[in-house]
């Protein structure tokens, strides 16, 4: 299959800020492509590029085989990071408006309900809610059926229920042919909608792959969180935390991880989790909560963003980003070493 979004090693200086340092992918159609990364990772000035607002200082870009200032506007949808409408239409007059700008076009009136909207229609776009207001933003981008739609941070400001109604829109486009690149921070947005996922960090796309994958090659194994008793400090010999990791090292044969009043426990799966509570208790290792917990999107982004940091820094690699996914603070490694 022939990619419709390709990019180059491209390369953009803003004076002595590097926001693109040899970003390469490509997107085939119907594919949803999401693009993570941290602020400031390059995200929208490469989207700027693909969608020829911005020019590279070098590499090269194509959207559906041509440069992107050259493609068929009524071929190409895009939702930039900031847009601002004018506030003083209604909801229905904005999409009309926007759909006159093209030959043909799509009812503004489904193309509101589709967003959420239809109940809205009348509401002057000032008066609507910012989240409203975002959903506008996207319904304006689907007035003319565009074969590539690229939406940068599309629920931005959304509530839940929003969130959900644009989720199925983007869905619904992929299934019928289109091809979507979207940026996200929400990493849970990144899973349910993508076929794939790239990861950008200081200008450069790391890696690429399906959440699933990158899952696999980046964020580790699933994992239990053991919630440790406090030591009672009148014992007259408490364990201590290296006695503590010892302990569960010679217990079982898992990598074992603490911080502060956790240890993980990996490589567990859901059907051990009951024989690995019984070894540790029988080592006399008292615990009051256990947790399973696998890895997600979340954990990557900061397993590829953390290894990025070292190669420039010369640092030690972080494993913060295996502990993510419990949303509790960064484990550090105590004794023993890393697979």
């Amino acid at each position: 299959m022939n990619p419709v979004v390709v990019a180059e090693d491209v390369a953009k200086r803003y004076g002595e800020t590097v926001a693109l340092d040899g970003a390469s992918l490509s997107i085939d159609a119907g594919e949803v492509f999401a693009l993570i990364g941290p602020n400031g990772a390059g995200k929208t000035t490469l989207v700027r590029a693909l969608t020829g607002t911005v020019s590279p200082d070098s590499g090269s870009v194509s959207v559906l085989g041509t440069a992107p200032a050259d493609v068929d506007a009524s071929r190409l949808g895009v939702l930039p990071q900031s847009f601002s409408p004018p506030d003083r239409l209604s909801a229905r007059e904005l999409l009309a408006y926007y759909a006159s700008l093209y030959p043909e076009s799509r009812d503004p009136d489904t193309v509101l309900a589709e967003v959420g909207l239809a109940d809205s229609a009348e509401t002057w776009y000032e008066n609507l809610s910012g989240g409203q207001q975002r959903r506008a933003c996207v319904g304006s981008t689907l007035l003319n059926d565009p074969d590539v739609l690229v939406l940068d941070e599309p629920t931005t400001g959304i509530d839940p229920a929003g969130r959900r109604t644009i989720h199925r829109l983007i869905e619904d486009l992929a299934a019928d042919g289109t091809t979507v690149l979207l940026t996200t921070h929400d990493m849970a947005e990144a899973e349910r909608l993508a076929d794939r996922v790239g990861l950008l960090a200081d200008g450069t796309v790391l890696d690429v792959g399906s959440p699933a994958a990158l899952v696999d090659r980046h964020a580790g194994s699933d994992r239990l969180v053991v919630d440790l008793a406090e030591t009672e400090t009148d014992t007259e010999s408490p364990m201590t935390a290296a006695d503590l990791v010892a302990t569960a090292r010679e217990t079982l044969p898992n990598r074992i991880e603490r911080d502060r009043s956790r240890l993980v426990v990996h490589d567990v799966d859901p059907t051990d989790i009951g024989s690995v509570a019984d070894d540790l208790s029988t080592a006399g290792i008292e615990y009051t909560g256990l947790r399973w917990t696998e890895p997600g999107l979340e954990a990557v982004y900061y397993a590829l963003a953390d290894a990025e940091t070292d190669a420039v820094t010369g640092g030690p690699e972080s494993v913060a980003g295996e502990a993510s996914v419990t949303s509790n603070p960064p484990i550090s490694d105590v004794g023993g070493g890393r697979p």
